[in-house]
């Protein structure tokens, strides 16, 4: 009944209101006709030239969107779409799901790929990591929800697809950045572009820091931006892309309900005990080469390296690991006609390979006199090798002028190996791979006018065993382990009104997961993974966006967006335990954003945008819930001009401005140890403030 009086609360809200379109800098706006809201054009279905010809559900957030809150958290604005649910414990901890696609997952995102520019973000091991890449570096992210892209290598979360920064102003650009806030945040950027007719260079820098308001919660993370184009001609360039990252980040920890209830700035003693903590470098690089190679032909080839090196000392062991991948990736893509009808298409392979070393040692931080992790005597040392390659189609053809039809095909092959060299005295080395596994993906697109798009998709995916799932409880291959599979199938439409105020997208979607992987924990760090059972999941997702003219310094934009779903196990049987029916694990069946901004022709502006998150099941008995709750976060700020060319912002905001106590992230099926309650929650941060400054310079 709250969800529902809520949303027609904000429905109400959204169609009373009078909004503008963007601000025109520096001139006077006449009260005449209102800015329309622009048709977007994206990446992620490079066989489609915009959003509203791509037949699935797309979320897009642009550089603006990025930029509504902090720019120092990135959970804020990813949750702003609708089925995407991405849940943060102090910037340390992350956890991405798409339509309940992997929200049981312990720590971290998987069954999710990710991509910044062409180089891969998610690792051999089904582990992706997006919050390293500073937000401010970002031109666009865009999230494809479901198994619809052959082109990505048909996942079944979906995609995120991350546009670097790249220059397109002519001439060069310098700025400078402040964030600074509660609980001794502070953020510094500087950033540097230079745009040329046959070359451009982005290069940034930041520093991010924050005390933590919870025990043992200090973070840092600096990093280095470099992105732009050479040899850019007619018909080819060339575009580089790389990021370095250092992170120290200490870790809290979960805590148990009591302790949520009446301390949850605690964290859990023997995290805090140990001073455990997050420590890595990381570096990613890519080159592609774009060539035009006739009219009707064109390539696109990539290729990359990864590097990362960590050190995680934990209560209960310290963990070292260090991996390196690299790949390719090539495509081409052209046109053709048979008789009247017009071919689009995409073809190109992808390989992938990583090598992953990972050691574990004795923690004698009790031994330590209170001064935290002191390392001992090696306990694990493992290596891996793991390497797949995608071999990917997609062809558009348009029937008529108001159908087309789209198919794709996906073909994946993956195989790893592992090598065991402690605890046990004898070195052992076993190979696998899986099964070749075919996606097909097939949509139809109805336009009775350009401005409205009707859809239907109908697509298989997959998603691979992390590798700790594929272990035995000796830790060796289990070959009866399969990737999980599933059908998806999607009508949805977007549509814009009144001359391009209003646009609204509407997306119906069901899907049945088969082979659910369940990683069950036997140890501080150790887990086995089997395949127990079937999950459903089925859903309605809304979105509305409207811009409508005031007068002539004031304009406001406004949105709705808003998920609906249902995710439980249909067939689940777990340790004897029959759990079919129940409701999944780890994500709210419902889901509400909603924000407005107010901008002004004087530099002014104020934004607001509030989000309702229903309860959690934490575990798949059902027997625990997170509560639901409700967060809004405010933001005011002033846009001038120093000196011609030299500009300047300033900011202040509120988040959680009724300072609402709720836990951003929770641990599914949290196990008890001894007589202590399970340790499902990550508290979220209470009421805290922020401000920021800028000035940027155009030469």
């Amino acid at each position: 009944m709250a969800l529902k009086k809520y949303c027609l609360f904000l429905f109400v809200l959204f169609i009373s209101q009078n909004i503008l379109a963007q601000e025109q800098k520096g001139k006077s706006i006449d009260p005449v006709k209102p800015e329309k809201l622009e048709e977007v054009v994206i990446s992620s279905f490079h066989i489609n030239d915009s959003l509203q010809n791509a037949p699935a559900s797309i979320g897009l957030l642009s550089k603006k969107d990025l930029q509504q809150n902090n720019a120092t958290d990135i959970t804020t604005v990813i949750n702003t779409i609708p089925g995407v649910f991405m849940q943060s414990s102090n910037l340390t901890t992350t956890r991405i799901s798409i339509r309940g696609i992997g929200a049981r997952t312990p720590y971290g995102t998987n069954k999710i790929r990710a991509f910044y520019g062409s180089i891969p973000l998610t690792s051999g091991n089904s582990e992706t990591v997006i919050d390293d890449i500073d937000l401010e570096n970002l031109n666009q992210i865009e999230i494809i929800k479901g198994p619809l892209s052959s082109v990505y290598g048909a996942g079944l979360g979906g995609a995120i697809l991350i546009s670097p920064q790249l220059s397109k102003t002519q001439g060069q650009n310098a700025g400078i950045s402040t964030v600074f806030g509660s609980y001794g945040l502070l953020k510094n950027t500087l950033n540097y572009s230079l745009n040329e007719k046959s070359a451009s260079l982005n290069l940034s820098y930041h520093k991010l820091e924050t005390d933590g308001w919870r025990e043992n919660s200090a973070y840092k993370r600096e990093g280095i931006t470099l992105a732009g184009e050479l040899f850019r001609r007619e018909k080819s360039k060339l575009t580089y892309f790389s990021n370095y990252t250092y992170l120290n980040a200490f870790i809290p920890s979960s805590i148990s309900k009591e302790v949520y209830d009446n301390n949850p700035k605690a964290g859990a003693p023997t995290w805090v005990a140990s001073k455990g903590y997050k420590e890595y470098k990381s570096t990613l690089a890519g080159l592609a080469y774009d060539f035009k190679i006739n009219d009707n032909l064109s390539n696109s080839t990539s290729v990359f390296i990864n590097y990362k090196d960590s050190n995680e000392p934990r209560p209960f062991d310290i963990l070292r690991q260090y991996t390196f991948a690299a790949g390719a990736r090539t495509q081409f893509s052209g046109n053709f006609k048979i008789g009247k009808m017009a071919n689009q298409f995409v073809a190109g392979v992808e390989y992938f390979r990583d090598n992953y070393n990972g050691n574990t040692f004795e923690n004698l931080y009790k031994q330590n006199n209170g001064q935290g992790s002191l390392q001992g005597n090696q306990l694990t040392e493992t290596d891996q090798k793991r390497h797949f390659y995608n071999v990917f189609a997609q062809l558009r053809t348009s029937i008529s002028k108001q159908f087309e039809f789209q198919a794709g095909l996906n073909y994946n092959e993956t195989s790893f190996e592992l090598t065991n060299f402690l605890p046990n005295s004898i070195t052992t080395t076993e190979k696998y791979s899986y099964d070749g596994i075919f996606s097909p993906q097939f949509s139809l697109l109805f336009k009775p006018n350009q401005e409205q798009t009707i859809y239907f998709s109908a697509s298989r995916g997959f998603s691979l065993p992390a590798t700790e799932e594929t272990l035995t409880s000796n830790g060796t291959i289990n070959p009866d382990i399969k990737p999980e599979n599933g059908y998806n199938f999607e009508l949805g439409g977007k549509f814009y009104f009144f001359n391009k105020n209003v646009y609204a997208e509407a997306a119906v979607y069901r899907m049945e997961i088969k082979d659910l992987l369940v990683a069950k924990r036997i140890g501080d760090d150790q887990y086995e993974g089997v395949n127990a059972g079937t999950t459903f999941h089925e859903g309605i997702e809304i979105t509305l966006k409207h811009n409508w003219f005031i007068n002539r310094i004031l304009s406001l934009s406004s949105y709705i967006a808003t998920s609906l779903g249902k995710y439980e196990f249909k067939e689940f049987v777990d340790s004897g335990n029959d759990y079919s029916g129940n409701k999944l694990t780890g994500v709210p069946a419902n889901k509400v954003n909603a924000g407005l901004i107010l901008n002004t022709t004087l530099g002014l502006y104020f934004s607001a945008d509030f989000q309702f998150v229903d309860k959690i099941p934490m575990n798949d008995a059902n027997t625990a819930f997170s509560d639901s709750y409700k967060i809004l976060n405010l933001k005011t700020g002033y846009r001038f001009e120093i000196l011609p060319n030299l500009n300047s912002q300033f900011a202040l905001g509120i988040n959680n401005v009724t300072d609402e106590k709720y836990a951003s992230l929770i641990l599914p099926n949290a196990v008890a140890i001894g007589n202590a309650s399970p340790r499902y929650y990550y508290p979220g941060l209470p009421i805290n403030y922020y401000g920021s400054v800028s000035l940027n310079y155009l030469f």
